[in-house]
C-alpha cells in the first residue's frame, strides 16, 4: 500500500527537478546567447569607432590594418588561451 504511493510521490519529485533543470539550461542558453550577440555587436561597434579615429588622423588602407592587426592579435590570444584549456 505505501510502495506505489512511494513511488507515485518519488516520481513527481524526479519530473521537478528535470523540469527545473531543463528550464535552467534553457535559460542559460539563451543568456549565452544573448551575451554573444551583445559581443558581436560590441565588437562591430568598436571596430567601426576605431576606424573612424584612426581614419581622421592616417590614410584608409592603414586604419583598415590596424584594425584587421588587432582583431587578429585578439583571435590569435583567444586561440592560445583555448588551446592551453583543453591540454
Amino acid at each position: 500500500m505505501i510502495g506505489p504511493l512511494l513511488r507515485v510521490v518519488a516520481s513527481t519529485a524526479a519530473a521537478r527537478s528535470l523540469r527545473v533543470a531543463a528550464r535552467e539550461a534553457a535559460t542559460n542558453s539563451l543568456l549565452m546567447l544573448g551575451a554573444g550577440v551583445a559581443l558581436a555587436v560590441s565588437a562591430l561597434c568598436l571596430s567601426c569607432a576605431a576606424f573612424v579615429v584612426i581614419d581622421r588622423n592616417i590614410d584608409r588602407a592603414s586604419a583598415w590594418a590596424i584594425v584587421g592587426a588587432f582583431w587578429g592579435l585578439v583571435g590569435l590570444l583567444y586561440f592560445v588561451a583555448t588551446s592551453r584549456r583543453r591540454d
